[in-house]
């Protein structure tokens, strides 16, 4: 699913003066940006919220500008991972993954006169490869407050819709029929169409944004995000109107990963040395993997869409590729890593003590990755399975594009099939 790695956010100076936790603003049918709350449109055109012109780049101009100074606040895969977004303290630019290639970009330098906030994005969220986006200001001069979700229209050039709060907007996810935005300590979902609110709850803090959904019908929508404890993961089944609570790790969650089919839930926790994954609709522990002995910030997990696969970035500068062995046959009631069945069909890379399991400690008859790729350390990378078999794509805030290929036999070093700097086009 898509992943984000975002700055922090100053500090909101000028929360929402209005009652309650969020407000609406969505355009009329002459186009004027209307008021209204929980969705409702307001008959006539309210002043205070009208979104003033901004002038900008033609959508189709990838000329860099020499004299902005770009350095990149966010970046975000699609719903599809086939392209990606980069917000900087600038703009932002939206890119295609395969082939590598600029797709478009918006240039905000309110110093030389166009723009009429900072230029700074600290969210840049795409609706799979539309025009349209969700867009949060972030950096040390954000271009819109970072307490609103502003909706964007590329065809245009200009936001058609926009959803304030009184706090921080940590996180945004996009579906085709719904807008989900992330606080510190709550959720909010909306219709997309109308902007009207369906569902809302709360959180364990949750300064990242964590929150995963799938793509699919409303029938089949399920939604992941923090629980009320430390560690724990809530599952929101909204076709089977069934909620699931699972207690992952027993220090604060880090990172998750839902598969594409909403089967599947993967975990790390701040410690970052386990991964773990869970049956989503029955909360069980299906497999527990091994990133390393040592401490770890975890930037990004992801799933193949074949379930096959795991995939993790963090702070120690590898990503990692583990085999997902467990198989429908093997399913047991007892949730601890112990009692899971491993197939013996699926390349393994388990330590060779795994015979002795139990004896010595976990950490010996730990499950450990079948393929890496070393990175430069100092950076923040995120990781997503390519649409090429047997290959991932790699994203770095230092701008740095990979696409690389694991061998799924034997495994080991992956191979560098590709390499570009997103912030230097012309190189």
């Amino acid at each position: 699913m898509t992943s984000v790695l975002y700055s922090s956010h100053p500090s909101l100076q000028n929360p929402n003066p209005n009652s309650g936790d969020h407000s609406v603003t969505l355009p009329t049918v002459n186009g004027n940006i209307t008021g209204g709350r929980h969705g409702e449109i307001s008959g006539n055109p309210s002043p205070a919220s009208s979104e003033a012109p901004i002038a900008v780049h033609d959508s189709g101009n990838i000329v860099s500008n020499p004299n902005i100074n770009l350095t990149p606040i966010s970046l975000a895969f699609n719903q599809d991972q086939g392209c990606f977004s980069c917000g900087y303290n600038h703009g932002f630019r939206t890119y295609n993954c395969d082939p590598y290639r600029e797709n478009f970009r918006r240039d905000f330098d309110a110093e030389n006169g166009t723009g009429t906030g900072g230029g700074g994005f600290g969210i840049v969220e795409m609706l799979f490869r539309s025009k349209l986006l969700a867009l949060v200001g972030g950096g040390d001069k954000p271009q819109y407050p970072i307490n609103k979700v502003m909706i964007w229209d590329d065809t245009s050039g200009r936001c058609v819709g926009e959803l304030s709060f009184r706090s921080v907007v940590r996180g945004v996810k996009l579906r085709r029929d719904m807008i989900i935005v992330v606080l510190e300590q709550k959720i909010f979902v909306y219709n997309f169409a109308a902007l009207k609110l369906l569902h809302q709850f709360e959180t364990f803090s949750n300064p990242k944004g964590l929150c995963e959904v799938t793509q699919g019908s409303s029938s089949d929508f399920v939604l992941v995000c923090l629980g009320l404890r430390e560690g724990q993961v809530r599952i929101e089944h909204y076709g089977l109107k069934k909620s699931k609570l699972i207690l992952a790790h027993g220090s604060r969650i880090a990172c998750f990963t839902l598969s594409q089919d909403g089967r599947l839930v993967a975990t790390a926790s701040s410690k970052g040395t386990l991964i773990r994954i869970f049956d989503a609709r029955d909360g069980i522990l299906l497999q527990e993997v091994r990133r390393g002995a040592h401490r770890a910030e975890i930037y990004s997990l992801a799933l193949s869409s074949t379930n096959q696969w795991l995939a993790v970035s963090s702070d120690k500068g590898t990503v990692h590729v583990f085999s997902f062995k467990y198989t429908q046959g093997n399913k047991g009631g007892n949730n601890t890593p112990e009692s899971l069945e491993i197939d013996t069909s699926v390349t393994s890379s388990s330590s060779s003590l795994s015979f002795i399991k139990g004896v010595l400690p976990k950490y010996f008859s730990s499950e450990w990755s079948l393929a890496q790729f070393r990175l430069v350390k100092g950076s923040k990378y995120i990781v997503v399975f390519g649409h090429q078999k047997n290959t991932v794509v790699i994203l770095g805030m230092d701008g740095s594009f990979y696409r690389c290929e694991f061998d799924p036999i034997t495994g080991g070093e992956m191979t560098q099939l590709e390499y570009h700097n997103f912030m230097k086009p012309d190189e």
